[in-house]
């Protein structure tokens, strides 16, 4: 049976930046993908590129970007891009650097590893399929090798006592964008508690502010969507469709909000829609289960964050509760032909923003995002907006709907990540690295979660992984200083 030299789980853009370069320091390597379809979020809708400072973008991530821009006829890096074009782009790393690539092989859920003493031998498939291999990385967005592989990890939002942060746990003084408009009745009858609350709407906070709880920040599908008519279908009602569903929406509406989801233009008229305003694209408190569940229960969460968007595109263009002028708004929109073919040309990917986070040596937390803590061993560096989006929607004080825990908080520059950061505790596993599910507070990953940042991370363990073979070593003992060495020489950004 074969043995490869980097198994890597996840054919997300972290997972093919890190198969690249695996191939260029000439490791034999694996791509193993889930679903049908490479690169993650990437090919999946985000188009509008969350790049925060663009300067400390380097290597594999910054040369995706430029191929994109070449796509389009520019010499310069595209930010702005379809998603069909970042497929294509995928598929020429796959090409010209022979990316070995298996699609729909999916984590065996009763008996996925094989461990001997600290290392990873062998990870087992649904199909069967066993893969042997000196060195794994995961790059899915759930870190279900990782949990396999018996690495610790936390899911939820950490208490601010944890880390010594300021903007951890449960946030309602500072929840104010995407925010709802105030004097939302949240009953069912107005002004009558006997009829029940709204759906998705809970009594309280379930703590005070700073308190660690179970909540997961909010998913959706970045929707791309066009208005040009030769190369347009539009969304139906959904089956199961319920307008009580969209009550909040419609009292918003009476409160004034017009804006429902981002209109974000990408190429070819088309966009990269994604969460706007209180009520949008965000299936907010729906998603907490997500990072235990298992495979049938999260499609059945993500066919429900479909429902919900696809219900919100209609109700918007058609419902009559819908002032005329914001039907008329939303109405030349529809799903485009030439995008996500094989799928109803709705994206497969679910906007999994967070899931579960690894707990190594080192954990990446808001000290080190506002540069109040050093980083000693960087391998790539974060810059966007400390953004965590909202976690669950609750009766305030004065007896109206509020979202909870949207946090945006603009950093002053650049910050390091940490080497140590997407290795685990070496006692539990010395041959996986995990750049995407990486040892982080749940606010700390609210910046360093961006797709630039993935692909930079990707990049850096695949040459770790390397740099321990040669070594004959753990991931964890990797010599920092010829790590820095090769990452500089290939062109990642790390002072």
């Amino acid at each position: 049976m074969t043995t490869y030299d980097l198994v890597i789980y996840g054919g997300t853009s972290a997972g093919l930046a890190a198969a690249v370069q695996a191939g260029k320091m000439g490791l034999r390597a694996v791509v193993l993908e889930p679903t049908n379809r490479l690169g993650g979020l990437s090919s999946g809708g985000l188009g509008d590129t969350d790049f925060g400072d663009k300067s400390a973008i380097g290597g594999l991530s910054l040369d995706f970007y430029r191929r994109l821009g070449r796509r389009y006829g520019s010499e310069h890096a595209a930010w702005l891009f379809e998603p069909k074009e970042a497929l294509a782009v995928f598929q020429e790393w796959v090409e010209e650097y022979g990316i070995d690539v298996r699609l729909g092989e999916r984590l065996d859920p009763s008996d996925p590893v094989v461990k001997k003493g600290n290392r990873l031998i062998s990870i087992r498939m649904e199909s069967g399929r066993v893969y042997n291999g000196r060195m794994f990385m995961d790059t899915g967005y759930e870190g279900d090798l990782m949990k396999a592989a018996g690495v610790s990890y936390a899911t939820g939002r950490e208490s601010n006592k944890v880390y010594g942060e300021l903007y951890n746990g449960i946030q309602s003084g500072i929840a104010v964008k995407n925010q709802l408009p105030r004097g939302i009745d949240p009953y069912v009858v107005k002004g009558n508690p006997a009829s029940g609350l709204l759906p998705g709407v809970n009594p309280d906070a379930g703590g005070d502010d700073g308190q660690g709880d179970h909540r997961i920040q909010a998913y959706c599908y970045r929707m791309c969507l066009t208005d040009d008519p030769l190369n347009r279908v539009f969304v139906e009602q959904p089956e199961g469709y319920d307008e009580r569903n969209y009550e909040l929406l419609f009292r918003a509406i009476e409160q004034g909000e017009k804006i429902f989801f981002k209109l974000n233009g990408v190429p070819n008229r088309k966009t990269d829609s994604n969460n706007d305003k209180g009520f949008s694209t965000d299936f907010i408190g729906y998603n907490d289960e997500y990072p235990e569940a298992s495979y049938a229960e999260r499609e059945a969460i993500a066919a429900a964050h479909e429902r919900h968007q696809r219900g919100l595109i209609w109700t918007l263009q058609h419902h009559e509760r819908v002032p005329q002028e914001i039907r008329s708004f939303y109405a030349p929109w529809g799903l485009p032909l030439d995008e996500f073919v094989e799928n109803d040309h709705w994206s497969p990917q679910l906007y999994i923003r967070e899931s579960r986070r690894m707990i190594g040596e080192f954990v990446m937390n808001e000290n080190h995002i506002f540069l109040r803590q050093a980083v000693s061993d960087p391998i790539g560096k974060g810059s966007y907006t400390m953004d965590s989006h909202n976690t669950q929607r609750h009766v305030s004080a004065e007896g109206d709907v509020v979202n909870e825990g949207d946090v945006q908080i603009k950093l002053s520059g650049p910050y390091p990540i940490s080497y140590r950061s997407i290795v685990p505790k070496e006692e539990q596993c010395a041959n996986l690295l995990v750049p995407v599910c990486l040892s982080a507070s749940h606010i700390a990953y609210g910046s360093i979660r961006m797709e630039p940042v993935f692909m930079v991370l990707g990049q850096s363990a695949a040459t770790a992984a390397a740099l321990a073979l040669e070594a004959d070593a753990s991931v964890q003992a990797v010599d920092y200083g010829k790590l820095r060495e090769r990452l500089q020489k290939d062109g990642q950004v790390l002072m």
